[in-house]
């Protein structure tokens, strides 16, 4: 029975990393070229609720029409192996009931903070808004008196947190690829490519520290051997949470991104979640600091676990 519930366990991360994989995925459909007197240009075909759908995509190239064809292609072999897992699962005699309850019950934990959460992240996000104005964007999309952009900003905290809140994503790994998905997801509406790794040199306010450019495979690396570790997941979870902000891995979102994908890893994990409540946000942005000019990394952690750290029997 261990060895079966593993190999489900196995089964439902893959699944979930697939379809993560096919969110990233720009274009869905077949590539198909039409022509306009002597010009010619480049559509997505596809059937949606059994009608034939066609998108425009771009003045044709043959580099846009080589690109189509590799992302169609390697979406029919995403959807083939989600096919082949969901009969595995099946197979195995699968359902939702066998996730863990500790599992379980921290997803719904997470669930029923979700609004303070997300106020609290707009908060550290420098968001001019109340805990009344916040609850109200969340639930009709809309408040008067708040910009468009801090508007934007909640809306996509709280899509990423029903993100990572789903069973099978909550059962996927925190690798490289559900944060770039996350950053993806909080960066919208923002940048085009809100999910792709930093390509320019930036620097952070308040602080000497200039971080390097960063290197896609040195990153995924780092991640995979910090969540890798043989430690606590509290522990695993803020490491994960200042790597990825140190290193400043994308052009934006950057703290929003590391505190939903460390939670991603801490809720998987049965561990309660992380965040930085309003009153702590002054002396946390004080600690990062310091932590980014090197500080030993045990300081900020002692308080990011007495202060921002949330389970169920506390």
């Amino acid at each position: 029975m261990p060895v079966q519930y593993s190999e489900i366990q196995e089964l439902l991360r893959s699944r979930a990393d697939l379809h993560a994989r096919l969110n990233l995925m720009p274009y869905d459909g077949t590539p198909e070229i039409k022509e306009r007197g002597a010009k010619k240009y480049l559509y997505v075909r596809k059937r949606v609720a059994g009608k034939q759908t066609s998108t425009y995509v771009g003045a044709y190239t043959e580099e846009l029409y080589n690109l189509l064809l590799r992302n169609a292609r390697e979406i029919r072999e995403i959807r083939k192996s989600l096919r082949s897992i969901e009969k595995q699962l099946a197979e195995a005699g699968y359902s939702e009931d066998e996730l863990s309850i500790n599992v379980v019950n921290n997803i719904a934990f997470a669930h029923a903070n979700m609004k303070m959460n997300i106020y609290d992240q707009a908060v550290l996000e420098g968001v001019a808004t109340s805990f009344p104005q916040t609850e109200e964007i969340i639930e009709n999309g809309k408040v008067s008196g708040i910009t468009a952009t801090d508007v934007q900003k909640i809306l996509n905290l709280k899509h990423a947190w029903e993100f990572i809140l789903d069973r099978d994503v909550v059962a996927s790994r925190s690798d490289y690829y559900m944060l770039s998905h996350i950053a993806r997801i909080v960066n919208e509406g923002f940048f085009a490519e809100g999910g792709r790794i930093r390509g320019v040199p930036v620097t952070i306010g308040g602080s000497s520290y200039v971080p390097p450019l960063p290197n896609e495979l040195d990153v995924k690396d780092k991640i995979q051997e910090i969540a890798g570790e043989d430690d606590e997941p509290i522990n695993i979870s803020i490491k994960l949470f200042l790597y990825c902000m140190k290193t400043q891995i994308f052009l934006d979102g950057n703290k929003r991104a590391s505190v939903i994908f460390a939670n991603h890893y801490l809720i998987s994990h049965g561990g309660g979640f992380l965040v930085i409540p309003e009153k702590e946000v002054p002396e946390f942005k004080r600690l990062l600091v310091k932590y980014y000019e090197g500080e030993d990394i045990a300081v900020i952690t002692a308080f990011m676990k007495e202060r921002c750290w949330k389970t169920i029997e506390s």
